[in-house]
């Protein structure tokens, strides 16, 4: 049956038939602990309860009736997103790439609808958009880039936290900067604070635009609801999608009211994007990331984790170079093949996912204990011991 799937991925031999928070049971009676949720994309855990009250009790009522009518938990997710985001505006979408592709339009458009000829767009290398034409040509991999040309023209990369790249090329020919905070497929390569600050300066003094794409980082995941609040800085636009729906599939574009000027009637559409089954698990998740207390504990549990990672760094010299991230979103740079590691993790039932720069990451769901991280170093111990010896 697999030959039938086109073979795009490279897919471990091992089906999952149920999942239960941080487990994951395969058809073959394995039991695994998840520390990639989907590659950050199940932040409650696996068949969180609230999560699957509220989609039986919407599927039970309606699932889809197009854009070409309101749809009233599309206007409730939308307000909780502007009501706790710089945003003013929200445009759905089904994945991190659909939202990546129309901050990416309403940035050219801005500037075609204030008849300014201005429509490059400025991205860093080791980053990660997505894979719609216009995403991997803001990226600078060979491997995504290679057999779909020409590319788009009007993108540049240029390298990341290079501070003389930026003054020499955010100017007014620059439509808009698009920055991951961090950067999730680029090995969990935080962007310094400085850096962030002068991007975001100097965007505003030459009237650029600035996407901040929170598609892995944001909807809690670094302890703050996104990523960029850290850094005291609002974009004027922002992609975001994995987190915010727990699992189900769902995106969104959020921009201030200006940024979003040239965006009117038929300039854009999704025929599936913010439909009632998406936007009212959207809204649930919404709800408990929003909850009192879940920030704070992601804050206090993503410490502790650290701490106890850094321990392990300091206990296999051999095989461990440095800890990255930031919250739960956290990365081992490791000295071995990073594939090694989370092949041999794989045989010890923990489930780990590879970036670029021989990076290993660790994405646990937000509500993880500190009973479970335990667990996790346990195993992530344990495979060192089977790597060393």
């Amino acid at each position: 049956m697999e030959d039938s799937v086109l073979a795009t991925y490279s897919r471990k031999n091992v089906s999952f038939e149920k999942g239960d928070g941080i487990w994951l049971y395969s058809n073959d009676g394995r039991k695994f602990l998840d520390c990639t949720s989907g590659i950050a994309v199940n932040i409650l855990g696996h068949c969180n309860e609230k999560l699957v009250n509220v989609l039986i009790e919407q599927a039970k009522n309606l699932w889809h009736t197009s854009n070409l009518y309101r749809v009233e938990n599309q206007e409730k997710l939308a307000k909780s997103l502007v009501d706790n985001t710089f945003a003013d505006k929200v445009f759905f979408t089904n994945s991190g790439t659909e939202a990546i592709e129309c901050a990416i339009k309403m940035a050219r458009i801005y500037f075609s609808k204030l008849k300014q000829k201005r429509y490059e767009i400025l991205s860093f290398d080791g980053c990660f958009h997505g894979r719609s034409m216009a995403a991997i040509t803001t990226s600078n991999s060979n491997k995504m880039r290679e057999g779909f040309g020409p590319l788009i023209p009007g993108f540049k990369v240029i390298s990341f936290n290079d501070k003389s790249a930026l003054y020499e090329n955010i100017n007014n020919k620059t439509a808009a900067v698009i920055v991951e905070p961090i950067q999730g497929e680029g090995g969990i390569r935080v962007f310094p604070e400085q850096t962030l600050k002068l991007i975001k300066d100097l965007c505003d003094k030459t009237g650029t635009l600035l996407i901040i794409d929170e598609v892995q980082c944001g909807l809690g995941r670094t302890g703050k609801l996104f990523a960029h609040e850290w850094y005291n800085i609002e974009p004027d636009i922002m992609a975001v999608a994995k987190g915010i729906g727990g699992g189900f599939p769902l995106g969104a574009c959020l921009s201030s009211e200006n940024a979003s000027i040239g965006m009117v009637q038929g300039k854009h559409g999704s025929t599936y994007g913010g439909n009632p089954l998406a936007c009212a698990v959207g809204c649930a998740v919404m709800k408990c990331v929003l909850e009192e207390g879940f920030l704070e504990n992601v804050r206090t549990i993503s410490g502790y984790f650290s701490q106890k990672i850094l321990g392990l760094v300091s206990e296999f010299p051999d095989i461990f170079e440095e800890v990255r991230g930031s919250g739960l979103m956290l990365g081992i740079k490791t000295k071995i093949e990073n594939i090694n590691f989370t092949n041999e993790a794989f045989n010890q039932n923990l489930l780990l996912v590879p970036a670029s720069d021989n990076v290993v990451r660790i994405l646990p769901p937000l509500n993880i204990t500190k009973k479970e991280v335990d667990l996790v170093i346990k195993l992530l111990r344990k495979t060192s011991q089977r790597i060393k010896y």
